[in-house]
């Protein structure tokens, strides 16, 4: 018994759990073929009603239930969000299963966007249980097992299609299955103590509010987390609706303070970009494989493809929460960098119109978006204190979605452009093009201004040669 308990009270029991649950909720054997079986007899849509009425609802319905959700999670400390979105996932895919109309797919559509909203409880509810010496080893844990999900997923569809062992709609019913497994699991994840607003300890309030007088350090951080240990009868009361607008003022403080750091606002500008661009193309890029080759039906590769991209996405993001490069310094022009070879894959399957090199290209530019989120993700968390993590998360995740919304009405849907898939892939590219030229530029400009205070600091004074030792080093 003793040892059982020791377990539990350890980080490894929450985020086992957390992991479990990330995997089983991924499992999605059916999303790689989501066209073929929209477009289908199943369902008798066309490409078009698909990708320029259906499709579009998601980002919208993200967009509006992000912040409800975000105060929701911390009101409700994480855990019952982190439900909420299982058994959403679970109604989305009995949508998919058992309807038809336009309407009624743009309803499914509108869930999975609530599913895709509740995600900030899933990354945020691990630093709420976790010590901020194991940040980076959690981040990687909780999004490679993610990947490893959606691989697996992708596999076991891409069997069940081509040796014709279940139909689609039997497909769904097995996934069914997988998400009740995921919404047992997510019962089981112990509740965290306190929240960052709205079940805050006295002792916590006083340190938050101390952080706004002043930057707060490094071991104020840590204080803050230490507090985690204290018992739980020093909760303050969950605060009334006449409070509301007290906590509101608070998360704006917090808001302020969190992004007073020029770091943390670069990396955050680089994580709204990518991730809008990431969305936009990841939604869309079936439409442009079914474009590459309707002649022949190559869609049946796609859950092949969707497998390598996750498999080899995983083993980068989990492969990174062991290197020791100094981020702070060479991150941005490693944002840079990357996001110009994401550009120049997205450019080559939206030109050379062959469906091989539009797989190729889409692995690689799955990859270096899941290293560089990964990287972002802890180099972000690691900054700072407590679950303040989920309001960053959240934020960004909220510029990102707005700027979707932006290229989704205007390019995408029905009522605006209403573009085709190459013109749309086109404009995907070059906005990549566009993040790489401008951190590229800023990464030189970070090392450059690292070296000459690194030389300011080694020769002080021109005029006084520096010591053997110094020298040496």
């Amino acid at each position: 018994h003793g040892s059982v308990k020791r377990w539990r009270s350890d980080w490894r029991y929450p985020t086992t759990l957390l992991c479990i649950y990330g995997f089983f909720s991924t499992v999605k054997p059916l999303e790689p073929f989501i066209i073929p079986y929209l477009t289908g007899p199943d369902k008798n849509l066309t490409t078009e009603q698909v990708n320029n009425q259906i499709f579009p609802v998601w980002t919208y319905s993200y967009l509006a239930v992000l912040v409800p959700v975000f105060l929701l999670t911390d009101w409700l400390r994480y855990k019952p969000v982190v439900v909420f979105q299982c058994v959403s996932l679970f109604i989305t895919t009995a949508m998919l299963l058992w309807m038809e109309s336009v309407p009624a797919m743009q309803a499914m559509q509108f869930f999975y966007g609530v599913v895709t909203a509740s995600e900030v409880a899933y990354f945020s509810y691990i630093y709420s249980v976790v010590d901020v010496k194991r940040y980076r080893k959690a981040t990687s844990y909780c999004r490679s097992i993610q990947l490893l999900g959606y691989t697996v997923g992708s596999v076991l569809g891409q069997l069940l299609v081509s040796f014709n062992l279940m139909s689609y709609n039997n497909i769904l019913v097995f996934t069914l299955v997988l998400t009740a497994i995921a919404l047992l699991t997510s019962c089981l994840l112990p509740m965290p103590q306190q929240s960052m607003f709205f079940h805050r300890r006295h002792t916590g309030q006083k340190t938050a509010t101390e952080g706004t007088k002043r930057g707060k350090t490094e071991d104020e951080a840590r204080n803050g987390l230490d507090e985690k240990e204290h018992k739980a009868e020093d909760l303050e009361e969950s605060v009334g609706a006449d409070n509301c607008s007290k906590v509101l003022l608070q998360v704006w403080r917090d808001f302020r303070q969190c992004y007073a750091s020029r770091q943390l606002l670069y990396w955050s500008v680089w994580w709204a970009m990518a991730t809008c661009g990431y969305n936009q193309t990841v939604n869309y890029v079936q439409v442009l494989w079914e474009h590459a080759q309707p002649s022949q039906n190559f869609s049946i590769y796609n859950g092949g493809v969707e497998a390598v991209s996750n498999l080899l996405g995983a083993a980068t993001a989990y492969g990174i929460g062991f290197t020791e490069v100094r981020w702070e310094q060479w991150g941005e022009l490693a944002l840079g960098g990357f996001s110009g070879l994401g550009a120049a894959s997205l450019f080559l399957m939206t030109f050379i119109g062959n469906i091989w090199v539009c797989y190729a290209g889409y692995v690689i530019f799955k990859c270096l978006y899941m290293l560089l989120i990964t990287i972002a993700m802890y180099q972000i968390a690691a900054d700072l204190s407590m679950e303040r993590y989920a309001l960053v998360f959240g934020a960004n995740n909220f510029g990102a979605l707005a700027l979707q919304t932006i290229i989704t009405s205007v390019v995408v849907d029905s009522r605006g452009l209403g573009l085709g898939i190459i013109p749309q892939f086109t404009i995907y590219a070059s906005y990549f093009s566009v993040i790489a030229v401008v951190f590229s530029l800023r990464g030189v400009f970070t090392i450059w201004r690292a070296q000459r205070s690194s030389k300011e600091s080694t020769f002080p004074d021109k005029n006084e040669p520096p010591d053997s030792d110094e020298h040496r080093l």
